[in-house]
This record gives structure tokens, sequence and C-alpha cells, in this order.
């Protein structure tokens, strides 16, 4: 009798770090799309895209000048944070063995800021269900690949709140 082969998820948990269990198709598209976010993070301050990533600090219509001090302290040294953890990943990517929880958190940032900026280009909401994506919306094509990214990070997410995995005897 044969036996099924167990799920095994896209990201786990190991005794030594996490490892990515996806093929070479998703980690070259996961790392094609961080770079272009690592272009969009180096252009123009202004993209509407990023306003997810980065959103105003002051919210009232009195506080734009206190909010327009904040980003022109603090953006460039987010955009720093934010490229150096896409690097990171990027070399995670390429690697094939565990990575440490330094590595997958910054898995976890990168792949959030990927969602912020297509989510914000599709303009999704909490409201929206990723099961009733119309296929004959023009953006369809985004809108799966938005819960594509959706999927790993809960993945990602589910393997950071589990417990190291103890070596077999």
């Amino acid at each position: 009798m044969a036996r099924k082969r167990a799920f095994i998820p896209p990201i786990e948990r190991v005794r030594n770090g996490f490892v990515f269990n996806i093929g070479n198709d998703e980690r070259e598209l996961v790392a094609r799309l961080l770079t272009e976010l690592s272009q969009l993070l180096m252009g123009e301050s202004g993209d509407p895209r990023l306003i997810r990533i980065f959103p105003p600090a002051y919210h009232l219509a009195d506080d734009a000048e206190a909010d327009a001090e904040y980003q022109r302290l603090m953006r460039e040294e987010l955009v720093a944070s934010r490229l150096s953890g896409i690097t990171t990943v990027n070399k995670a990517l390429q690697g094939s063995g565990p990575v440490d929880e330094e590595t997958m958190i910054a898995f976890v940032q990168a792949i959030n800021g990927l969602r912020l900026v297509l989510g914000t280009m599709l303009d999704v909401d909490e409201d929206d269900d990723p099961d009733q994506i119309d296929e004959d919306d023009p953006q369809v094509g985004e809108h799966h690949l938005y819960n594509f990214l959706s999927w790993l990070l809960d993945w990602a997410v589910r393997a950071l709140g589990e417990p190291v995995k103890q070596q077999e005897t």
C-alpha cells in the first residue's frame, strides 16, 4: 500500500532555524518582487504606492507640518532598514540551508512590505474576500499574487511561533 506524502509547509521551524520549502520558481518570483520593491523604495518619496509602508505619523490636518518633519527625519532610516532586510532575504532565498530567526523576521517584514504596496495598488481592505475574485477582473493576476504573498506571510508567522524542534533520538 502506498503511503500518502504528508503536507510539507512552505516555511517551517527546524532544530537549527527555519527552512523555505518552496520551489526555485517561487524563490525567484519573491526575489524579483523584492528587487522591484527596493527600486520603488529608492525612488520618489511621494509615490502613492508607498503610503501603507510609510503611513502618516500624525493624522490630523493641523499636524501636517509635524508629519512632514517626522518623514524628513525618519524616512532615510526607515528606507535603509527595509533595504537591508530585503538584501538579507534575497541572500537567504539563494541558499538552501536553514536561516536564523533574524533572517526570518526580515522575511516577514519584506513579504509584508510587498503586500502593503500591492494591496495599495489593488485598493485591498479588510472587507475583501480573496475567494471572491472575478476571473474576468483585469487585475486577477495581481490579486492571486497578493493571495500568494499573504499565504507565505501566514506560514512565516506560524513558523516563528512554533517551538524549536528537538533532535529526534
